[in-house]
């Protein structure tokens, strides 16, 4: 019993920290560069943390880096809570402009992160510059648990997990090429005669979400003779007039030059989702951008439903 009183009375809380980021990182240099400080530093405050608490938190692996052990992963949870609460504490005592400030990440998909999320945000941080914003617009899944963004928008509702979520919106694809495409190669009057043309698609096999095969649904058998796991790829592929591609209407509004084949019967609708921790909804800065988001959404409905390319941003 007076060992556990020792330790406590010689934790050091600002170790906490450092204990956060290399659990959500798995890298002593990863966490030093977000924290601004160098290994020696991170490694130096992990050692004091396992000491005041007289247990290891982390084993060392050439492979995976640093792996919470069991005691680990016990104070993990009381760490996030901790976090959540100082964050909560400090806008509640603090005045409005405190408040409606700070930084906040944001994990979105690829093409709609960097085509409609990011121009949005540049408005965002217009009228809010006391709040900064990371926007990571990648093509694979984000985590949430292991605090790689405050907020994600994503293909689909997460499954379980201590989170806030709301439908953001659908959003329309359809089949595009450029004119130069449909004047060099057979005509396209009806789906079928579509077997004769080379699309631009996905890696089946490195999709990081079963709502990206969209193509192998719509048209079975369809040969693609390129393929990526970004559709930003496709897109710049899908302008130089060689193939065909299945683009998401806010996409492929941003060139003139790709127009929409066979619209009536290619016609494909998907979701977008966002959600939160819920320990982080309460807070002033993601409330404000959450709500942010949505409203620029909702704004956007005729683009993201291919019925214009015109962008609009909040007033």
């Amino acid at each position: 019993m007076q060992k556990n009183i020792t330790s406590l009375g010689s934790l050091n809380w600002d170790d906490l920290k450092f204990f956060l980021e290399v659990a959500r990182t798995r890298k002593a240099s990863t966490a030093a560069k977000r924290l601004a400080v160098d290994y020696t530093t991170v490694s130096r405050r992990i050692s004091s943390l396992e000491a005041a608490l007289g247990t290891l938190l982390f084993e060392k692996s050439r492979t995976s880096g640093f792996v919470l052990t069991s005691e680990g992963q016990r104070l993990l949870g009381y760490a996030e809570s901790i976090e959540s609460t100082l964050h909560m504490a400090c806008e509640q005592v603090s005045g409005s402009g405190v408040a409606l400030s700070g930084h906040v990440r944001m994990g979105c998909t690829e093409g709609f992160g960097s085509f409609f999320i990011t121009p949005q945000l540049s408005h965002f941080v217009d009228a809010y510059p006391a709040i900064s914003v990371d926007i990571l617009p990648l093509p694979h899944f984000i985590s949430l648990s292991k605090r790689e963004a405050d907020i994600v928008i994503a293909l689909e509702r997460p499954e379980h997990g201590p989170y806030v979520c709301c439908k953001l919106c659908d959003y329309r694809l359809q089949l595009y090429a450029t004119q130069e495409y449909l004047d060099k190669h057979p005509p396209i009057r009806r789906p079928a005669d579509l077997g004769k043309h080379q699309f631009i698609s996905y890696v089946d096999d490195l999709a990081f979400s079963s709502e990206l095969l969209y193509l192998a649904n719509v048209l079975p058998g369809a040969s693609a003779n390129l393929r990526s796991t970004s559709v930003i790829a496709q897109f710049v592929a899908a302008q130089q007039g060689r193939s065909l591609a299945i683009l998401p209407c806010f996409l492929a509004a941003q060139d003139p030059r790709l127009l929409p084949v066979l619209p009536e019967e290619i016609d494909i609708t998907r979701q977008f989702w966002m959600y939160c921790r819920e320990d982080l909804r309460k807070l002033k800065r993601i409330t404000l951008l959450w709500d942010y988001i949505r409203e620029v959404t909702e704004r956007n409905q005729g683009l993201l439903m291919g019925q214009t390319r015109e962008m609009q941003f909040a007033d």
